[in-house]
């Protein structure tokens, strides 16, 4: 598997072709969760080479999608894995492997395994940060831009909803994540409250 080569092309694809009005689905996201992945990797005591470096080209392309299409983003960042990944020395098992980290971060999320349950609580690790308002920000403004959101009070009553909904699928993130997961899912409420 040559990753570097992997993570060369398509970063400089997501740079020079994601719409920029993608201001929450940009390279700046998939890189974030790159460094999520790793570091919940790490938490989980991950340690075998070639399941790290298939966790990270999922990672690199679980969005590349987005260059394509909105809706449907997986399948066509799986198509794209598909047919970039095998000239870079990725077997078919391994790109199975990444196809699967990639459609498992699809919402509903639906891992089926331990680099599944990464990618997906990688994906949204922001969640249960500090900087959960700013990038939700950037997420309706995102969303306002393609007609899928209205106003502030119907992205907050989106955001209760998928909070309420939401659980981090291992345990090192829901050790890590879930109490200010909770502070902000309360937070929101209180903002709807005083309307």
């Amino acid at each position: 598997m040559q990753i570097e080569k992997a993570e060369q092309y398509v970063l400089g694809q997501l740079e020079n072709r994601l719409d920029r009005t993608l201001f929450y689905h940009g390279i700046h996201h998939t890189l974030d969760v790159v460094n999520a992945a790793a570091e919940i990797a790490a938490l989980e005591g991950i340690t075998d080479e070639e399941s790290l470096a298939l966790l990270r080209t999922a990672a690199l392309y679980h969005d590349a999608g987005f260059m394509a299409t909105y809706q449907g983003h997986e399948e066509a960042g799986c198509a794209l894995a598909r047919e970039v990944l095998p000239g870079l020395g990725y077997n078919a098992t391994q790109i199975e492997a990444i196809c699967g980290m990639i459609m498992a971060t699809k919402i509903p999320q639906s891992p089926k395994n331990t680099l599944e349950k990464v990618i997906c609580d990688a994906d949204l690790d922001y969640l249960g940060r500090e900087d959960f308002e700013g990038i939700a920000a950037t997420l309706f403004e995102e969303l306002k831009m393609r007609d899928m959101v209205e106003d502030i009070p119907a992205w907050d009553a989106v955001q209760v909803r998928f909070l309420e909904a939401h659980s981090y699928w291992t345990a090192s993130e829901q050790r890590r994540r879930d109490a200010a997961k909770q502070r902000h899912l309360q937070h929101l409420k209180n903002s709807a409250r005083s309307l």
